[in-house]
């Protein structure tokens, strides 16, 4: 039996992969390569997020191309592969009468481990969690927040080198929402994990993961670390100052500048016309008694950065919103 490499140079890696429903084309000539670590996985309804997790589980093959996971091969070593991912999927996905502890333990036995071993599992991940004290109530009772904890540790239980995770904070309230992204991060960051985050919410991904896959229709348009994929923002600026606060703000607005954030007691956001000059806002801060400290070129956001590759309109990724607008 072939072995895949201890710690292979790229966690995922794609070449033409291509997948079909019928006639329907799911996925396009896919061809990526990501390094281990907290990858962000976005795109609307419909864009291939789903069908593309279900291939990298070993469920679906692919109609073309090939690929691995964890330096495994998709198709050829996808029982050996399971056993190294788990996965949170967005639906429920319980078990209606069962206890938590013993839903965790079965997906423990699952992904092969002895039941002894499971079961001991079971419980470590159900404390690491905060899921101790229900821990013998059966899920059907489990808040929101507690079924969604209760299935990243079914995700968990293996210890598993990579999570696939579909939508992880789908129904949480704000602090829930929270908790759960926290406990992400700490996983990923703290526990040396890779994890895949599925979602349509950009806030969600902004906090966890360092690298991302912008997938459309089909087709990859952006993949690779979101620092690097970001471009600088022509025409908007970061200006810091000291001084007169609100008469400079008033003057930067007077000389036809728009200021993109509500301003704050010597900083603000403003975008500026095409020909304007970095030197006339010393020019207007020395008019002001304002002392600026810092006059930074905006990079792009990640709202920014996911519509300028898909090619819609800027204007809605500056709205506050965390997710994509209604199509």
């Amino acid at each position: 039996m072939s072995s895949a490499p201890t710690s292979p140079a790229a966690l995922v890696e794609l070449t033409q992969l291509s997948h079909f429903y019928g006639k329907f084309q799911a996925l396009k000539n896919v061809s990526l390569t990501v390094a281990p670590g907290a990858i962000g996985l976005i795109g609307q309804n419909g864009a291939g997020k789903s069908t593309l997790l279900k291939i990298l589980l070993g469920l679906l093959n692919p109609s073309s191309g090939r690929g691995t996971v964890l330096g495994f091969d998709l198709v050829r070593q996808r029982h050996e592969l399971r056993g190294r991912i788990g996965f949170m999927p967005e639906a429920e996905s319980l078990i209606p009468g069962m206890r938590g502890v013993d839903l965790v333990a079965l997906a423990g036995e699952l992904s092969g481990m002895p039941r002894r071993q499971a079961l001991r599992r079971a419980h470590e991940v159900l404390s690491y969690l905060e899921l101790d004290e229900v821990r013998y109530r059966q899920c059907d009772g489990y808040s929101v927040g507690m079924k969604q904890r209760l299935k990243l540790a079914a995700a968990l239980v293996h210890d598993p080198q990579l999570l696939l995770l579909d939508e992880p904070t789908a129904g949480l309230d704000p602090q829930g929402r929270d908790a759960m992204l926290r406990l992400l991060h700490a996983i990923a960051s703290r526990h040396g994990k890779s994890l895949i985050l599925s979602t349509h919410l950009l806030g969600d991904i902004d906090r966890v993961c360092e690298q991302v896959i912008i997938v459309d229709r089909g087709s990859i348009l952006g993949c690779g670390r979101i620092g690097e994929l970001r471009q600088h923002s022509l025409g908007r600026y970061r200006l810091r100052w000291r001084g007169d606060d609100s008469g400079f703000a008033q003057a930067l607005t007077e000389s036809g500048l728009t200021i993109q954030t509500t301003p704050r007691a010597g900083e603000v956001v403003v975008e500026v016309p095409a020909d304007w000059k970095t030197v006339r806002f010393f020019e207007i801060a020395a008019r002001h008694s304002a002392i600026l400290s810092d006059v930074v070129p905006e990079e792009e956001d990640l709202p920014r950065l996911y519509h300028r590759l898909i090619g819609t309109d800027s204007r809605l990724a500056s709205t506050p919103a965390t997710g994509y607008p209604k199509s």
